[in-house]
């Protein structure tokens, strides 16, 4: 009888705990992340079983956030969405998606593997990279993510990234709780970018004019300043972006030379900012302590490279710069010639220059820019490590340019798609 009294006791006073926990609205044992069940024992009174244990965070370790990508024609719109999913952690694992995948879910990058990657671990906020990543997060790829990676949360861009069959590729990801969202950064992709290299050799043939016209108002997607039929072909300006203080803060290290730190210099337009400027900059950073690169107007760009470029605007190859983990600073609008009065406000030490470039001349050329430093004996040439220049990447682009028209269309029709299902889902 008193073993009986007392389970009973028991079992009332259990329930004036749980009738106070949910009065007071405390969640049972929510600061350790276990659910609780009340079942009867079989002494007669309630215990506790843990229920399923939702994923938790590894507790002192850093938080390492993944991306993914195809980082084709990388452009500062990409660097600034590494930006973000950076901020969003402590380490940032980035995927590059193979070859194969892009051909499959897009048509052919512009870019191959090799050049992508060079460019992805340029990136000033990349920890590390994963060659060869899937277009779609499978469920194989993400458990590998959280297991082998140690991944905590992946991140994309609030614009769809969807599947040939319309699918979102990041539906697993979505689902496990295990996904963040930055925002996209308006007024640059790569398909414009493919618009503005086909407008800039428009007028090069007038058998070709119809075909680029046509492609460039589709590639465009209605952001580009059109040029007037019989136009002179000087009005190629298709950005008109302009960057904030803000964001130039973001992009920028912050930090100056040292007193006495050995300071190098090198200058071009560094259009379509490739995997060549990359690896020129990643030599020219090892010669000293300080990397600082001339950014030349898009008016000396033009008056020297001609009338249809540059590409990107000064702005846009500015920031484009900047995001290279090899560079320090950069002087936006710097002047053709290297002065004196430049050497000497900058601190320059040496001003480099490489031997894959749009032009290698300038030593025949009258009013060579580089005279100055060739006299106090502070220019040095340096070997290219690879033989690519903007015009290589134009030429890719130009001598295919049909597929890349199918693989806008695709893009097109597979957004199209996926916007149709989700407002068939939410429409009831």
């Amino acid at each position: 009888m008193g073993l009986d009294a007392g389970q009973s006791e028991n079992a009332r006073s259990w329930a004036r705990f749980v009738a106070t926990c949910l009065v007071g609205g405390v969640v049972v044992a929510v600061g350790i992340g276990v659910g609780v069940s009340m079942l009867g024992s079989d002494r007669g009174g309630p215990h506790l079983l843990p229920l399923p244990i939702r994923w938790r965070r590894k507790k002192n370790r850093p938080v390492r956030v993944y991306m993914d990508g195809c980082f084709d024609m990388m452009h500062y719109g990409h660097c600034n969405a590494l930006r973000q999913a950076r901020a969003l952690g402590d380490q940032l694992v980035v995927g590059v998606v193979s070859d194969a995948e892009i051909i499959v879910n897009k048509g052919p990058p512009v870019t191959p593997l090799n050049e992508r990657m060079i460019m992805v671990k340029a990136v000033k906020w990349v920890d590390e990279v994963i060659p060869d990543a899937p277009y779609a997060i499978t469920e194989e790829f993400m458990k590998k993510l959280f297991d082998e990676y140690d991944i905590d949360y992946i991140i994309h861009g609030d614009d769809p990234c969807v599947l040939p069959d319309g699918t979102d590729a990041y539906a697993l990801a979505k689902k496990a709780g295990r996904y963040k969202q930055i925002k996209r950064t308006e007024g640059v992709s790569s398909t414009d970018i493919v618009g503005r290299m086909l407008l800039c050799v428009r007028e090069r043939s007038v058998n070709e004019n119809r075909n680029h016209s046509s492609l460039q108002r589709q590639f465009s997607h209605g952001h580009g300043q059109k040029l007037e039929d019989g136009g002179s072909g000087s009005g190629t300006r298709v950005s008109h972006f302009l960057p904030t203080s803000r964001r130039i803060v973001q992009f920028s290290n912050g930090k100056g030379p040292q007193s006495d730190a050995r300071i190098i210099y090198i200058d071009g337009a560094f259009d379509l900012f490739h995997a060549g400027h990359v690896e020129i900059l990643r030599v020219a950073r090892e010669l000293g302590d300080f990397l600082l690169v001339g950014i030349h107007t898009d008016q000396t760009v033009s008056a020297n490279r001609g009338a249809h470029r540059p590409i990107m605007n000064l702005h846009e190859r500015s920031l484009s710069v900047l995001g290279c983990r090899y560079v320090d600073e950069v002087i936006i609008g710097a002047p053709w010639e290297i002065t004196k009065d430049v050497i000497t406000t900058f601190n320059i030490s040496l001003v480099v220059h490489g031997t894959v470039a749009e032009n290698n001349n300038f030593e025949k050329e009258t009013g060579n820019p580089y005279e100055v430093p060739i006299s106090m004996g502070i220019f040095k040439v340096l070997a290219s490590p690879l033989d690519i220049t903007t015009s290589t990447i134009i030429r890719r682009i130009v001598s295919n340019h049909e597929a890349y028209q199918k693989r806008n269309d695709k893009k097109a029709a597979s957004e199209q798609k996926y916007y149709e299902g989700k407002s068939y889902v939410t429409g009831d």
